[in-house]
């Protein structure tokens, strides 16, 4: 199967998880929206609360030259910390043996990519079952959103500074937060077929960006 695209992610969760693909961006950004607004180290002050995993998702969409594959992975655990219904903080464990392909229906095509998806060419889920992203600043947002949100991705035990804008509504304890942005996975040791790596690739090339689509909530 090795036209497979890549992508996990986000791991995030959120990572990145995850969820545009195809335009060069800065490798430990994943949006390059700016803000007018004084950023801010985050408090982690204020109310804990706990994120649904049930009711949380993150998708992705990743792309190649001859198409695309998409799906989800889910957050394993996490929390947002909030107060005077403000966001102040929040980290998240991205569950990555939960990641699934959803637009391939034969089974057997399917469970290929997956585990092309899992293996050492891509997110070492047996070596790196968790990806994780801690919020460490916090923005108000010109566009794409209310917040720009500033943290620490890790992916394969790489860690590297992320950005993207995201929409978060606080309604006393309860949290939702939505967010879509691309992420560079060459930046954390994810080079199969990148052609910023290999030349020859034809139409086996696979974009280095893949893009992560975030849905949050709180219980």
């Amino acid at each position: 199967m090795k036209k497979l695209f890549f992508i996990p992610v986000m791991s995030l969760m959120l990572m990145a998880q995850v969820i545009g693909c195809g335009s060069k961006t800065d490798a430990t950004k994943l949006n390059q929206n700016t803000t007018s607004g004084e950023t801010k180290n985050v408090s982690n002050s204020g109310t804990a609360v706990m994120v649904n995993s049930n009711e949380s998702v993150i998708k992705w969409v990743g792309k190649k030259v001859t198409g695309q594959h998409d799906g989800t992975i889910k957050v394993k655990n996490g929390q947002f910390t909030v107060e005077n219904g403000k966001l102040t903080g929040g980290q998240f464990d991205i569950d990555m043996n939960s990641l699934t392909v959803l637009d391939i229906t034969d089974p057997e095509t399917n469970a290929k990519l997956l585990g092309h998806l899992k293996n050492d060419d891509f997110f070492s889920v047996d070596k790196f079952p968790v990806s994780t992203f801690k919020i460490t600043k916090i923005a108000p947002a010109t566009e794409g959103g209310n917040y720009l949100i500033t943290g620490d991705l890790t992916i394969k035990g790489i860690t590297k500074p992320i950005t993207f804008p995201a929409n978060v509504n606080v309604n006393g304890n309860s949290v939702s937060a939505t967010a879509n942005f691309d992420i560079d996975r060459t930046a954390f040791d994810i080079k199969y077929g990148s052609g910023k790596f290999f030349e020859g690739l034809g139409d086996k090339m696979i974009n280095d960006n893949f893009n992560l689509s975030l849905d949050i909530k709180s219980n």
